[in-house]
């Protein structure tokens, strides 16, 4: 908790709904250069957190989660997005209705991964770029 208070970055990624102080401070002791990765989607394919891809001939075929990467870090996130699911039907931002939206047409358990990947790019956008969360109210 005392490091958490000390470090900047481990309190803008606490604002990301689904981040608590635990995920804030792996993710933030356990990402120290941002710019290694060049964009978000690698970030979350760090983590294990984006789908394995089996293309042939100009057929792309987009399988499971790839599961490599840190299991820990992908373990809170996908904790943390099991949160933001169950709190959905009581958001009233842009992202609630998105995930009832989701929510509707697949699995709970999809959802929650996707959620996951969703908040590994924010949580790579917000390292990056030294910027403070910004909710997107409803419309």
């Amino acid at each position: 908790m005392a490091w958490h208070r000390q470090n900047a970055a481990s309190q803008r990624l606490e604002a990301i709904p689904g981040v608590g102080i635990i995920t804030a401070t792996a993710l933030a002791a356990s990402v120290p250069d941002p710019s290694a990765f060049k964009y978000g989607r690698q970030f979350a394919a760090y983590l294990g957190l984006v789908q394995l891809q089996n293309s042939s001939g100009g057929k792309d075929r987009l399988g499971h989660i790839s599961k490599m990467g840190n299991g820990y870090l992908r373990r809170l996130l996908v904790v943390g997005a099991t949160s933001v699911t169950r709190r959905a039907p009581t958001t009233d931002t842009r992202s609630g209705a998105w995930v009832r939206s989701l929510l509707e047409r697949k699995p709970t358990r999809l959802v929650t991964v996707a959620i996951a990947n969703k908040t590994a790019r924010k949580a790579w956008a917000l390292l990056a770029k030294e910027e403070d969360y910004k909710a997107v109210p409803a419309i």
